[in-house]
């Protein structure tokens, strides 16, 4: 018997009705169940062919259940390797060789610097150049954590008073300069297995509960060729990203779907905000998807599902045997946890003096900015929106 497990934290309508669909279709060999975890241990396989993760993003234990069991030969949706390496920025510059439209987007270092840096851990780091982003970027923009979700650290900004306001509010984080996209329509599509694609009018501007109470505008012949194209960048993203169970959005303007948000570890799948067709829909595609998953799992093999870029990088990359001679570097002595003394070296004749070194030179100061700063108040959930900046205090 194969178990397929659900691994789930506070949303409560999706874990139940996928699990009670696996069990209704009985397939052969085939059962669903709430993930359980008692013990975990290194290299130790778990009990589960298959885990529809719906938690690991947020819960760090998790991720790392799941990146053993994945070793081990159990199939995750979604490759928690994958998901824990990606971020919005590499994102969509994979989305731009891959031929999807996406908003022009800079990236920023972080306002305050990192733990444990210093002035000296920034000397490869010119300075940015604001004038240089507004000019490229545009107003309104968004400033958002490049690495982010769920709309935390989202600014809207609509002058560089505001984005230097908001860019002061974003301590460590590494944020995204992004232009707003005007749109007349707005989409959100599930997209399972790299193949099921749903297409969700959206509307991200009205409250989350009414965010899927709204019709498409484009109609007729062009409507319908907006929606092909959709399902076409759908597949190009998720196919090439890896992601089996995922969420793509896309802003529409003059026409042309630009690409918002599309790399969700676990996208939203409740009943109250998807609404009843949608939520159904997904329950049917996800329960197949895993039951496919179970069936296909080979226990201790790599089940995982890896995107083209991987795969052509894995493939294209190879390291060279050498026939050279190997040489063995001189032993280092070091004094062990238990304060074991090390050997007195050997005595050795003295080493020419050398000039000292030249001391370091700290980057220059910031270009000081306008004196006037305007509120800057925090975006609601809209559009594609990037975030808010402000000048790079550390940029060393």
């Amino acid at each position: 018997m194969k178990k397929i497990g659900i691994l789930f934290g506070q949303e409560n309508t999706f874990p139940q009705a996928f699990v009670d669909r696996v069990n209704q279709k009985a397939v052969d060999g085939i059962t669903a169940e709430f993930v359980r975890i008692e013990e975990v241990e290194q290299a130790v396989a778990t009990d589960y062919a298959v885990i529809i993760d719906r938690i690991s993003q947020d819960v760090p234990f998790y991720r790392a259940y799941l990146k053993n069991a994945a070793l081990t030969g159990t199939a995750v949706i979604n490759n928690p390797f994958w998901w824990s390496a990606d971020e919005k920025f590499f994102n969509n510059a994979l989305a731009v060789q891959l031929g999807v439209p996406v908003p022009k987007t800079l990236l920023l270092p972080s306002k305050a610097r990192p733990d444990d840096t210093s002035e000296n851990s920034f000397r490869n780091l010119a300075m940015f150049d604001w004038h240089k982003a507004f000019e490229k970027i545009g107003f309104p923009a968004f400033m958002k954590p490049h690495a982010g979700g769920g709309w935390k650290s989202v600014y809207k900004v609509d002058n560089p008073d505001e984005a230097w306001r908001a860019y002061d509010e974003t301590g460590q984080l590494v944020m995204l300069y992004q232009e707003a996209v005007d749109f007349t329509d707005y989409f959100r599509c599930y997209c399972l297995g790299g193949k099921d694609v749903l297409i969700m009018p959206y509307e991200p501007r009205n409250a989350p509960h009414q965010r899927y109470q709204t019709e498409m505008k484009t109609q007729g012949e062009e409507g319908e060729k907006l929606l092909a194209t959709i399902k076409d960048y759908v597949l190009r993203l998720c196919q090439g990203l890896g992601y089996d169970f995922n969420t793509v959005e896309f802003a529409v303007r003059d026409g042309i779907p630009i690409a918002i948000d599309f790399g969700n570890p676990a996208p939203d799948a409740d009943i109250n905000s998807v609404g009843p067709e949608n939520f159904e829909w997904v329950v049917e595609h996800a329960a197949n998807l895993a039951i496919e998953r179970a069936q296909a799992q080979q226990p201790g093999r790599d089940n995982l599902t890896w995107g083209t870029f991987v795969q052509k990088s894995a493939g294209q990359t190879a390291i060279a045997s050498s026939d050279g001679a190997v040489e063995v570097g001189t032993p280092v002595h070091e004094t062990n946890d238990l304060g074991a003394n090390p050997p007195a070296p050997a005595k050795k004749a003295a080493a020419p003096k050398k000039s000292a070194a030249p001391t370091p030179v700290a980057p220059e100061g910031e270009t000081p900015k306008p004196a006037a700063k305007a509120k800057v108040t925090k975006a609601a959930p809209a559009a594609d929106a990037p975030a808010k900046p402000k000048k790079p205090a550390a940029k060393k």
